[in-house]
């Protein structure tokens, strides 16, 4: 199993992400829930501020985004590495949603993964 604290958590990441994000399934659900999990993470900390119904709003939208996006993975071939435990899961998680899959939609890696899946049911590409 990699270690990513040798290379450094993004390093890591980015290493092994394109095996994981395949699936065309898997794509789609990630492009729609990470915006979601970046404004929840927001709502969250701009709480103390806006009260606790954005709070609550807030920890929703990262929750929604985090059950659908591992029902995603169960999509793909290649399975997460495991988690070492609680604070690798929240390391990995934010790193994911805040830097590697916005990088990987800016890097063109999405739309060329997105380009080589197929549809679930076989059918072509769009």
């Amino acid at each position: 199993m990699d270690d990513h604290r040798e290379g450094g958590l993004f390093r890591w990441q980015w290493s092994i992400y394109p095996d994981g994000h395949r699936d065309r399934r898997n794509l789609l659900l990630h492009a729609c829930t990470e915006p979601l999990f970046v404004v929840g993470t927001c709502a969250l900390l701009a709480a103390p501020f806006a009260g606790v119904r954005v709070a609550v709003a807030g920890a929703a939208a990262m929750i929604m985004a985090l059950v659908a996006q591992g029902r995603g993975h169960k999509l793909e071939e290649t399975r997460p590495v495991p988690f070492r435990g609680p604070g690798d899961f929240l390391a990995r998680f934010f790193a994911e949603q805040w830097f590697t899959f916005p990088r990987y939609i800016l890097s063109g890696r999405f739309a060329e993964a997105w380009r080589r899946s197929r549809e679930p049911s076989g059918a072509p590409d769009l």
